[in-house]
């Protein structure tokens, strides 16, 4: 046995070592990568990323070639730091930190040195490349806009960060990513799928062709393209009718939910964000903290709805059956409610009903039909909650489940909240401590997306389809059954029909009347918002905002639409006239109201916005 042990040995060595040469050659694909990579050069080829068209066909964003200087740090051998940094343009300790934090990323994979080089600067140094083992040229595609409008919608590309590489790990240092807008949203669509190529080398780093006939290799998939719901003419329109204005204008096809226009003012020109000085315009615009270019107005920014409102108070008291479109209020120039507080109100026609209230914005008549309202339930909690539960059926108070990667929530406030804020049951609160969402200034707070949907399940009398800016991506049916799919309010169809007539009424002799557009028949709401922030504890007074809704036609809704413009004082002086222009604009393409274009077009703010505190409008602590 003695002498047996030294074969036993060896024979197992022998096992042992053909098994792990099996593994290595036929098992583990690392073994073999590792042997590919020190004879083969791995080239990526990255896909041209997808085109963006309008709803109409027209080419929005297309892509233009650009060259990365890329490095594989395992692959590189002594050469002259400072002859490479001077062909490369930098610094030759910008060089030394780029490599270091290559090597801190991948010793394998390649990062990238210099980005974005034009065709002259890759000209200039590619045929000197071969010098520099290791480093080599990486050909991709940046966007090129054909459109300097709707930077918000569109977004923009930018280099992955670590945070992205972690999360999802097809990206590599290097790679481009989508930001912001349907480049962030549909990303996944746009990017395709980069290639590989597999190159064989000699000793002295130069391509004998493909590596094993190029079975290895894998073809890149171009992005697939995709058309948007925007009406860019509208967005251009918009965005010439807010000039010198801050705020937002959200249009909306009401059968389907299709967002044909999002203004925000002011914005910048896509272009901007694209080549090597993006990042320093990126850093100008982010750092403009007063006129906020990278803020969304209309999906970001919250803003008490004030009189638009009125249209809501109004259903929900139809449904609730606490008046109907007969009774008649008087209006003392406001209403006087609990320990003689008043809410005022201005000279209109007296007494008013339902239709004619709605159409004189009469603060009276909403403020008592909401106290009813309230006050219908054994308590005003259940009231509130009731109350509450209607108005989220239109969306508010919510997300409202489109598709772009931003926005806000809004506020509609329930029991739970009037509980806290009044420390119930410690102190009890009646409907006349909430009266002042009657007229939409008190806690609640609506978005300018959020409102032009409301009017968009008013104009359909009690549902609406969900806002989407995604009409078509090739080869795909997106229509998604959350974009089809019928929202139902909780307004019967009946009650929808005198607050429809009230809107109209609006132009035909009511507050909106000044802003008539021939053959419309517009329906719409003029609001004005009460605009305070928060000093030292004090709430000040700042100048009001302008707030229009509407749609039209009456009876053959293809257009719901809310503007809202800050410091604007009120409804129809800004707001008013804009959401007439857009809509005649889209309508008929063209414009015969020229009275109220010129006004608007040679009206600014920026005076308004160069006092000071004039900022963002005061926020309910929630």
């Amino acid at each position: 046995m003695r002498k047996l042990l030294p074969l036993i040995l060896v024979s197992v060595s022998l096992v042992i070592f053909a098994v792990d040469l099996y593994y290595i050659q036929i098992v583990d694909d690392n073994y073999k990568e590792d042997a590919i990579d020190l004879s083969v050069k791995k080239n990526y080829v990255y896909p041209q990323r997808g085109y963006i068209y309008d709803r109409d066909g027209e080419l929005l964003v297309e892509n233009q070639p650009a060259y990365d200087v890329m490095v594989v740090p395992f692959q590189t051998t002594d050469f002259d730091t400072l002859k490479l940094a001077n062909l490369l343009g930098m610094t030759k300790q910008k060089l030394d930190n780029k490599i270091q934090q290559a090597i801190n990323y991948s010793w394998k994979l390649p990062s990238r040195i210099l980005p974005q080089l034009t065709k002259e600067e890759y000209a200039a140094i590619q045929e000197r490349m071969y010098k520099y083992e290791g480093f080599y040229i990486q050909k991709r595609s940046l966007r090129s806009y054909d459109t300097d409008h709707a930077a918000n919608v569109l977004g923009y590309i930018a280099e992955v960060n670590r945070r992205d590489i972690k999360k999802n790990p097809y990206y590599q240092s290097g790679d481009l990513i989508g930001r912001q807008g349907v480049e962030q949203q549909y990303e996944e669509v746009l990017r395709g799928v980069r290639g590989v190529e597999y190159i064989k080398r000699d000793r002295f780093n130069r391509n004998l062709g493909p590596y094993k006939d190029g079975s290895y290799d894998t073809l890149a998939q171009k992005g697939k393209d995709i058309s948007l719901t925007i009406d860019i003419d509208l967005q251009a329109y918009g965005q010439k009718l807010m000039k010198g204005k801050r705020g937002g204008i959200v249009a909306l096809e009401p059968e389907t939910g299709e967002i044909l226009s999002l203004v925000t003012s002011p914005n910048y020109d896509p272009s901007l964000l694209v080549g090597r000085k993006r990042s320093r315009n990126f850093t100008k615009l982010w750092n403009d903290t007063i006129a906020k270019p990278l803020y969304d107005r209309g999906l970001q920014a919250v803003y008490p709805p004030g009189s638009t409102f009125k249209a809501l108070t109004g259903l929900i008291a139809l449904q609730e059956e606490v008046v109907d479109t007969t009774e008649n209020f008087h209006c003392y120039g406001g209403y006087t409610y609990a320990r003689g507080q008043k809410m005022g109100c201005h000279d209109h026609k007296n007494p008013v009903s339902m239709i004619n209230a709605v159409a004189h914005s009469c603060n009276s008549y909403f403020a008592q039909v909401y106290m009813r309202t309230i006050e219908k339930y054994d308590t005003p909690q259940q009231g509130i909650d009731n109350w509450h539960d209607h108005l989220t059926s239109f969306g508010l108070g919510d997300y409202l489940g489109y598709d772009l990667p931003i926005g806000r929530k809004g506020f509609i406030p329930d029991a739970d909240y009037y509980n806290r804020a009044y420390e119930y049951p410690k102190y009890e609160w009646y409907a006349s401590a909430t009266i002042s969402n009657a007229i939409g200034q008190g806690e609640v707070l609506t978005t300018p997306i959020q409102l032009a949907n409301v009017m968009a399940a008013i104009a359909n009398r009690g549902w609406y389809r969900k806002p989407h800016i995604i009409k078509k991506i090739e080869g795909q049916l997106i229509k998604k059954d959350k974009y089809l799919e019928k929202n139902q309010t909780t307004i019967d169809k009946e009650n929808f029909k005198p607050i429809i007539k009230g809107l109209h009424d609006v132009y035909e002799y009511g507050t909106a009347r000044f802003l008539r557009v021939p053959d419309i028949e517009m329906c719409g709401k003029t609001g004005t918002a009460e605009n305070k922030t928060v000093i030292d504890g004090e709430t000040v007074q700042l100048t009001d905002h302008s707030i229009f809704v509407a749609f039209a036609p009456k009876d053959d809704p293809q257009i719901a639409l809310a503007v809202f413009v800050e410091n604007g004082y009120w409804g129809s002086r800004y707001a008013g006239r804009i959401a007439s222009l857009m809509t005649e604009k889209y309508l008929k393409g063209k414009i015969t109201r020229k009275d109220l274009e010129q006004w608007i077009l040679s009206h600014t703010l920026e005076e308004e916005y160069a006092k000071p505190l004039s900022g963002e409008p005061f926020e309910i602590n929630q």
